[in-house]
């Protein structure tokens, strides 16, 4: 068994190591905000595959205009994604800004 000749070179200092930029994270608050959306966007899409007849467009039968705009699980759907699309990456700035102001952020 032959011993490293400067076993120094396997051991990173720790003023080196602090002064590295770490690999980018995000809190778990920012996965929460942005999962939300997607999450939405997948119950509407359980909720109209469990209970198909609240879906106007599987029994379109003597239906109004009301009945074809406004499909609950579709709705849901529709709300989930203005959510991620148009919500959720403002919530997550003021997140990040936040963690930036007070220290907490991950570098980049």
């Amino acid at each position: 068994m032959e011993a490293p000749a400067n076993v120094n070179e396997l051991v990173t200092p720790r003023a080196e190591s602090a002064g590295r930029s770490r690999t980018a994270r995000q809190t778990f608050r920012v996965v929460a905000i942005e999962a939300l959306g997607p999450l939405t966007i997948l119950g509407g899409i359980v909720w109209a595959l469990a209970q198909p007849y609240r879906v106007t467009f599987f029994y379109p039968d003597g239906k109004g205009f009301w009945d074809w705009a406004v499909q609950p699980p579709l709705l849901v759907v529709l709300v989930g994604l203005l959510f991620s699309l148009f919500v959720a990456p403002g919530l997550v700035e003021d997140l990040e800004a936040a963690d930036e102001a007070r220290g907490d952020a991950p570098t980049r």
